[in-house]
């Protein structure tokens, strides 16, 4: 049973930072690539950044230079670290994989920055 247990979201002033954490379980997850998604309020779901097993990582153009994907195989845990945070960044974020053909979500975790 694949499992995506993300925590460290919270509320933050405009400026600051944060770090997101997602624990997988039921993958080989030194061989699985991750990615973070979010969802803002009356928004689609959007790709955040993504990082392959062998550590090449990938970045929305919005987030560029301002969050960075990490990865711990020993921990089954993928990092997103967000700084200079701003109120677009306010949604919920996802961590998600593909295990044997499917998709598989995190329950979310609310980052909500404040002016």
């Amino acid at each position: 049973q694949v499992q995506l247990v993300e925590s460290g979201g919270g509320l933050v002033q405009a400026g600051g930072s944060l770090r997101l954490s997602c624990s997988a379980s039921g993958i080989i997850f030194s061989i699985n690539a991750m990615g973070w998604y979010r969802q803002a309020p009356g928004k689609q779901r959007e790709l955040v950044a993504t990082i392959t097993s062998g550590g090449s990582t990938n970045y929305a153009d919005s987030v560029k230079g301002r969050f960075t994907i990490s990865r711990n195989n020993a921990k089954n845990t993928v990092y997103l670290q967000m700084s200079s945070l701003d109120f677009e960044d306010t949604a919920v974020y996802y961590c998600t994989t593909t295990w044997r053909g499917f998709n598989y979500w995190g329950q979310g975790t609310q980052v909500t920055v404040s002016s």
